[in-house]
């Protein structure tokens, strides 16, 4: 789902914020919050309203044909994240920035955006130009020796 409209967005903001409030405050390790301090992350996320767009990635976990019957759907999370791999490739290479969010647990996104239960939220990206002061952390990737192997 792609969400432009601003209450939309803010009711979004507010959940996520709640998550990430939890997340920070109790329920993240403190190896996981020492991994994110270069980062300089925390529970405040006015992107998710600054932003023109956010879209909402879900996973459907199953389908449900006419008659209300469930059938499964096989690979969803690798279906779901090549895809959402070359949806961030072409928003780029559109001359847009994107960020991935993901504030744990997301369900509140099915019931602020009225999708089913069968659908999973799998990330939320957020789309837009960065703003001028937009910071990017140096992170050292990983040499190709350190990914790969050739035989």
């Amino acid at each position: 789902m792609v969400v432009s409209d601003p209450e939309t967005k803010r009711r979004i903001r507010r959940a996520a914020e709640k998550e990430e409030s939890d997340f920070y405050g109790w329920r993240a390790p403190p190896d996981w919050l020492e991994a994110l301090e270069p980062f300089g992350t925390d529970e405040h996320k006015p992107f998710l309203e600054e932003a023109p767009y956010l879209i909402v990635i879900f996973a459907q976990l199953h389908g449900v044909d006419e008659h209300g019957e469930h059938f499964k759907h096989y690979y969803v999370n690798e279906s779901v994240g090549i895809a959402t791999g070359f949806l961030i490739t072409a928003l780029h290479t559109a001359g847009l920035a994107t960020l991935t969010h993901t504030p744990s647990p997301m369900k509140f996104l099915n019931e602020i955006l009225d999708r089913p239960r069968h659908e999973r939220p799998f990330l939320l990206l957020v789309v837009g130009h960065p703003s001028p002061d937009a910071r990017v952390p140096s992170i050292r990737k990983k040499s190709l020796a350190e990914v790969a192997s050739f035989v």
